[in-house]
């Protein structure tokens, strides 16, 4: 039996394999299942209009004593999430899920009652290192500088969201309910799109984990996922909804993705808010539950999303020339996520870059040094300092 099938059959014993002790002082860099605390029942889910109201930001660590409590917490965050703003990210067993290459485009099959969705991919490989390479995943495309990755040992693919969900930014689209996913989850119709696309990404990493390196060329223990705008969001959730992600970039996401949705309602500036967003990206209900002064009664808020990235690694890029993009709800949201890496002792994991004077999702040089720190240190394990990434120029 190749050593790829033993790791992929052995996922099926988690979370029994996966210990909880003694990582409060080295937490993981990255985990080999798309979510340690599937074992966690789903807590109590009040009705919107018997939720508390909550002005400040919530306390992403309301629970928590040690680091062994962060697996329950992070499972409530995203069960919250889930229920109150995005819709359901279902589970997928191992046997739905088939993948193979034809030459280097990653082919994966899901089938869940009797349908079937497929994914298709490039893997481009690097000119330079040997395989297994790190992989960095653009969700609809990676905007950050290719010369980032040319002289890196790094491959690159880009996720196809229209292939899960056929809603894009841009030109005619189904409406909810109309597209690929809902032909294998047709009880799902009121989903958003965020909860889909990271379902979508997740698969492709099943596939890359099912045929193992010898066959990908990829290590499965060094992808990271990256996006901007609309997409910096879909990173965002697809780095925070799968814990095989080791490196999350999110350039540029905006109201819904790392700005609080508390901090932007408060903005005097038009910006994008919980009442003034895509929702074909959530749920229809979240903005008839929360909008207004009804948004302090939402149980979370965007910073929990970028905790769940926990311990991993998170690095947040903004444009305050973008008013729009409400970095300024980002700033508070990144600092109060900064403190669930700190109360672990890893606060070099997580960083944000806000900077202005360049075109929006084009990455100015004067940037590069922070991605490029991350990028190292988290998907080639080379020496890098990340511990004071803290820039905000507004």
């Amino acid at each position: 039996m190749k050593q790829s099938t033993i790791f992929y059959l052995t996922l099926l014993l988690v979370p029994a394999l996966i210990p909880t002790k003694g990582w409060a002082q080295n937490p993981p860099l990255v985990y080999p299942v798309e979510h340690t605390g599937k074992h966690f029942a789903k807590p109590v889910m009040p009705e919107p209009d018997q939720l508390p109201v909550i002005r400040e930001l919530p306390d992403a660590l309301e629970g928590v004593a040690s680091f062994s409590d962060w697996a329950k917490r992070r499972s409530d965050i995203s069960h919250m999430i889930q229920h109150y703003g995005i819709g359901t990210k279902p589970s997928v067993e191992a046997q739905q899920v088939k993948a193979h290459m034809e030459e280097d485009t990653l082919v994966v099959d899901v089938t869940v009652n009797g349908q079937t969705l497929t994914l298709r991919s490039e893997i481009r490989y690097p000119k330079v290192g040997q395989p297994p390479y790190a992989l960095m995943i653009g969700t609809s495309m990676i905007s950050l500088p290719r010369q980032l990755f040319e002289e890196r040992p790094i491959a690159t693919m880009t996720f196809h969201e229209k292939q899960v969900n056929d809603y894009g930014q841009f030109g005619k689209h189904h409406e909810r309910g109309e597209h690929p996913f809902n032909r294998l989850y047709p009880q799902l119709t009121a989903n958003g799109a965020y909860s889909e696309w990271a379902w979508g990404l997740s698969r492709l990493i099943d596939g890359l984990q099912q045929l193992g390196p010898e066959v990908t060329k990829i290590d499965t223990q060094h992808i990271g996922v990256t996006g901007c705008s609309y997409a910096g969001k879909m990173a965002l959730y697809c780095g925070a909804f799968d814990e095989r992600v080791a490196l999350t970039i999110a350039q540029e996401p905006g109201g819904g993705g790392a700005a609080a949705w508390r901090k932007s309602h408060e903005s005097t500036e038009k910006v994008e808010d919980i009442d003034k967003t895509d929702y074909h990206w959530f749920m229809e209900s979240q903005r008839d539950n929360f909008r207004g002064d009804s948004v302090y009664r939402l149980p979370y808020d965007q910073h929990e999303l970028c905790a769940m990235v926990c311990p991993r690694a998170l690095l947040l890029l903004g444009n305050p020339d973008y008013v729009w993009l409400s970095d300024r709800a980002m700033l508070p949201s990144a600092e109060a996520t900064k403190k669930v890496w700190e109360r672990f002792g890893i606060g070099d994991r997580m960083g944000w870059s806000i900077v202005g004077g360049h075109g929006h999702c084009q990455l100015p040089e004067r940037q590069w040094p922070e991605v490029q720190a991350f990028i190292d240190r988290f998907l080639l394990d080379r020496p890098a300092d990340t511990s004071n990434i803290q820039i905000a120029e507004f």
